[in-house]
Order: C-alpha cells, then sequence, then structure tokens
C-alpha cells in the first residue's frame, strides 16, 4: 500500500468529524481564560485548525481575527462553510499552508493557538519556531498529549515510544521555562474531551467501506488507538499550556548565596522602611518556612539586583502552600516591567518545584494579571480582617485538591 493510499484513506476517515484530536468548547474557553487580557479585537493564528472549531469559537467570542492554517483543503473548505453559515466569514481567513515553514512576518499575532496539533512538529520544535510570530505581550497556547502517572504501563509506553514519546506536564512546563518563556497556566483535559473525538471516529470506523484501498488500515489503526485509551486511559492524558515569552529585557534567576546582602537594601528601599527587610532576614533564618530556589532576583543590564520576589512556606487548613511575599522592585526601576518579570519567574520556579498553590496579601489591581483570583473563591481565609478581595490565590497544580481553611503564616509575619 502506498504512503498516498494511507494518506487518503485517513483524511477519508476522519473527513466530517467535528474535532480531529480530543477537546471541547469548555476547554478552548478555559483556555482563553488563562491568556488574560487581550486586545478588543486579537490577531490569533490557528495551527493545524483541522475543521476549525477552535477558530470559530475564538472568532465568535474573543472577537478574534483568525487565520486558520492546515495542509488539508477539505478541512479548510469545512471551516469557511461553518464561518459563513455563523456570519463569521469576515473574522476568519484559512490559509493551506505547512506549520513548519510559516509565511508571516514576525510579530504578526496577539495569540498562536494549536490544539492537537503540536506534535506534528514536535513541543520543543514549536516553542522555538513560534516565538517569533509573536507580538509583544503575545501568548502561545498549546494542547499536547503527556504522562499522567510517573510510572505508565508497559503497554501504553510501548505505543507512545513508537508513536510520539511523551512527557509530563511538568517536564513540558519545564521546557518551556528553558525555552524562555513563562508559563501562565495548565490544565489537564477532562475525559469528555477525548469522547468528543473518540465518539464520533468510532461511528465513522464503524460505517467506513473497509474494501476501499487503505480503508481496514486506517479502520484498524483508529480502532486500536480508542482500545488504548479505553484500557489503559489511566497513563495518558491530554494537556493544555498557556504560555508567555519572558521579557527579555531582564534577566531572572534564583538569588546567589551571596546576595542576601545586596537584597536587603533593595527591599528596605522599595518599602521605605527596613521591616520588609527584617521580615526577609528573619525568613531566611526559620528553616520551615524557607523554601530553597525560591528566592528570585532580576538583574539590571549593569547586572546589579533590580527587583526581588520571595516565596515561602505556609500552610492553609493544615495543607503546606505557599506565600508570595514580598515583593521588592528598586525605586529606579518600577514601573519598567522588573517586577512582574520577577514575580512570573519565581511562580515559574515554585511550580516546576511541585508547589500547587500560592497566596498573596496584596493590590487586586495588580496580581490577578498573573492568575490570581480571590482566595475565598476557594474557602481560604486569612486568620485576621483584610478586605476579600486584597487575600488572593492562584493554584498551580489542579491535579491536586486545593485545601480549605485559615492560613497560617511563618511566625515571622508576625500575624
Amino acid at each position: 500500500m502506498s504512503d498516498n493510499t494511507s494518506h487518503d484513506s485517513f483524511f477519508a476517515l476522519h473527513h466530517g468529524l467535528p474535532r480531529q484530536g480530543p477537546g471541547s468548547d469548555a476547554t478552548t474557553r478555559r483556555l482563553l481564560a488563562l491568556t488574560g487580557r487581550l486586545p478588543e479585537r486579537p490577531r490569533v493564528l490557528d495551527l493545524g485548525c483541522g475543521p476549525g472549531r477552535s477558530a470559530l469559537l475564538l472568532a465568535a467570542e474573543a472577537g478574534a481575527e483568525v487565520t486558520a492554517v492546515d495542509t488539508h483543503e477539505p478541512f479548510l473548505a469545512e471551516l469557511r462553510e461553518a464561518a459563513a453559515a455563523a456570519g463569521l466569514d469576515g473574522s476568519i481567513r484559512t490559509l493551506r499552508a505547512d506549520m513548519g515553514a510559516l509565511p508571516f512576518p514576525d510579530g504578526s499575532f496577539d495569540l498562536v493557538w494549536a490544539e492537537s496539533s503540536v506534535f506534528v512538529l514536535g513541543f520543543d520544535r514549536a516553542l522555538a519556531e513560534w516565538r517569533r510570530l509573536l507580538a509583544p505581550g503575545g501568548t502561545l497556547v498549546l494542547t499536547e498529549c503527556v504522562w499522567t502517572t510517573g510510572e505508565p504501563g508497559p503497554v501504553a509506553r510501548a505505543f507512545w515510544e513508537e508513536h510520539y514519546p511523551l512527557r509530563t506536564v511538568t517536564a513540558n512546563a519545564a521546557a518551556a521555562v528553558a525555552a524562555g518563556y513563562h508559563v501562565l497556566g495548565t490544565m489537564t483535559q477532562p475525559e469528555g474531551d477525548w469522547d468528543e473525538y473518540y465518539v464520533p471516529l468510532a461511528a465513522h470506523a464503524e460505517a467506513a467501506d473497509t474494501t476501499v484501498p487503505g480503508m481496514a488500515e486506517a479502520v484498524a489503526g483508529a480502532r486500536a488507538e480508542i482500545a488504548l485509551r479505553r484500557e489503559h486511559g489511566s497513563d495518558y492524558g491530554y494537556a493544555g499550556f498557556v504560555l508567555r515569552p519572558a521579557d527579555p529585557r531582564w534577566r531572572t534567576r534564583p538569588e546567589g548565596a551571596d546576595e542576601a546582602a545586596a537584597v536587603r537594601p533593595l527591599v528596605a528601599a522599595a518599602f521605605g522602611s527596613d521591616a520588609e527587610a527584617d521580615l526577609v532576614d528573619a525568613l531566611r533564618r526559620d528553616p520551615d518556612a524557607w523554601l530553597p530556589g525560591l528566592s528570585y532576583v532580576a538583574e539590571a543590564p549593569d547586572g546589579s539586583v533590580a527587583a526581588h520576589a520571595l516565596i515561602t512556606r505556609c500552610r492553609v487548613g493544615g495543607a503546606p502552600a505557599a506565600a508570595l511575599a514580598p515583593v521588592a522592585v528598586a525605586p529606579e526601576h518600577q514601573r519598567t516591567g522588573a517586577g512582574q518579570a520577577v514575580v512570573r519567574a519565581v511562580l515559574d520556579a515554585a511550580r516546576l518545584r511541585g508547589e500547587s498553590l500560592v497566596l498573596v496579601l496584596g493590590h487586586p489591581e495588580y496580581y490577578p494579571k498573573f492568575g490570581f483570583v480571590r482566595a475565598s473563591e476557594y474557602a481560604i481565609k486569612p486568620g485576621f480582617e483584610v478586605p476579600d478581595e486584597a487575600m488572593m490565590a492562584l493554584v498551580l497544580d489542579e491535579s491536586v485538591p486545593v485545601p480549605a481553611g485559615t492560613i497560617a503564616y511563618p511566625a515571622a509575619f508576625g500575624v
């Protein structure tokens, strides 16, 4: 059987499916929410768009101008027809192109979106090649198949090692950080996302004419994949990653062993007193509070410390959590992006370290840009009176149950 026959039978089997991979409108909306504030009419590049469910939603609900790219012209034709029927043909344009050789100038898009398609290039190559397409402040959204256990069984491991080697969510997040991105959020997709793909695919397989050259092999492949999911689906899943390139103006890194003396005057100058600097020093001396590797700095162009952010251990209802405090920026570097850079960097480090929940008491107009929401939404409260909107929480790992209860800070906080 020729490669062309295999190709044709595969696409014939998949023609007319609502999706070409696990997903749902709910997942698209959730990923969109994780991107944060967008321009009024964001420019979106949807790569490997298939029949365009994501493109249609982004155009309709985010007011986006969507450029939808796929190599399979019949998918693009389906999308054009659906866009016209929805009155969105003025918001969606289609392009038949290879996602590994895209013809767009640098900085062309506010969002680059790829649901269930990044495997065509591979996660790391996509991170490297698609970054240039993002405008300043732009965001890359990907969904990718991942291991959901540290010890996958031999059947699932053998299948994926043959077809597409998988990593865990944390390993992919670490790869993104190493490639120069911040992780705005991740999500594990629900089982219903697989049903939205596999239930229609199974119906197509049942109705397929297996006397057509190549179709029997295509049907067998689809059924084997569906059976693997049914029998070994606890080993793997799909996950979404929302990523933003780091601000190139600021180099962020863990505080060096000899930099406490440089951090102290910065913190004091930022707050106009020694109180917060004394707090940092006290936290350093508390082995139950100090979390190695979560005291971060941003460097000024001359190599001096421009900003500092600290995460230490706290507890919520007796369960371990993490507290972001204090965040300090040297007066001469305030309102330059140094603070945002160091906060995003320390949150990345906390995520990769395995922290699942970070709390902050801070300005309700500032911290939501990092994904923080009111802690009260999770039934979390401080042990003292503060405005509800000022006590905020950020869930870094949704696979870990969020504890409820009262926050217990380290003794150094004096609360």
